[in-house]
């Protein structure tokens, strides 16, 4: 057994700087089988740094308080508001992102299994490629720096953002 306050838990941002306060609870924890990240996003601020998916984790958002609008889908077809009290779920490969689209901060969780971390091979993101010069899926990587690192899925173009 273990037990930790929140507070306890150290704050790891992403390193594009997309939110305010990301506190890797399982990592504290020591969870080998699910992930749990609580996140207090400031309005305008995301979860995560883009449109991605995982190909080897479903994850599920409870958001605590406030307002998020997750955007669904490779192609951004869907957008889904999620309030207070309610949770959404996504699928091993369902592209998504969420936001704090209200005017108050959101509190929020991000759940994940069957891991208790994300296996970087397996995180597809959609970002411009400078040389397809088109929106592509990229591999993501972080690098010893703490730094991301993504790479065409098209034609093997590499950069740091």
């Amino acid at each position: 057994m273990k037990k930790t306050a929140i507070d306890d838990v150290d704050v790891q941002n992403n390193p594009l700087g997309v939110h305010s306060e990301r506190r890797p609870v399982s990592a504290v924890l020591g969870t080998e089988d699910f992930a749990m990240n609580f996140f207090r996003l400031q309005p305008g601020e995301s979860f995560s740094g883009g449109l991605h998916t995982h190909h080897d984790q479903e994850e599920v958002f409870y958001v605590e308080e406030g307002e998020a609008t997750f955007t669904v889908g490779r192609d951004r077809d869907d957008e889904v508001e999620v309030a207070g009290g309610e949770l959404i779920r996504f699928a091993p490969g369902e592209f998504q992102i969420g936001r704090n689209t209200g005017d108050d901060e959101l509190v929020g969780w991000a759940l994940g299994a069957p891991a208790s971390r994300h296996d970087w091979d397996e995180i597809e993101s959609l970002v411009f490629c400078r040389e397809c010069d088109e929106e592509t899926g990229h591999g993501l990587e972080l690098t010893d720096e703490g730094n991301f690192r993504l790479t065409c899925l098209e034609c093997d173009t590499v950069f740091e953002p």
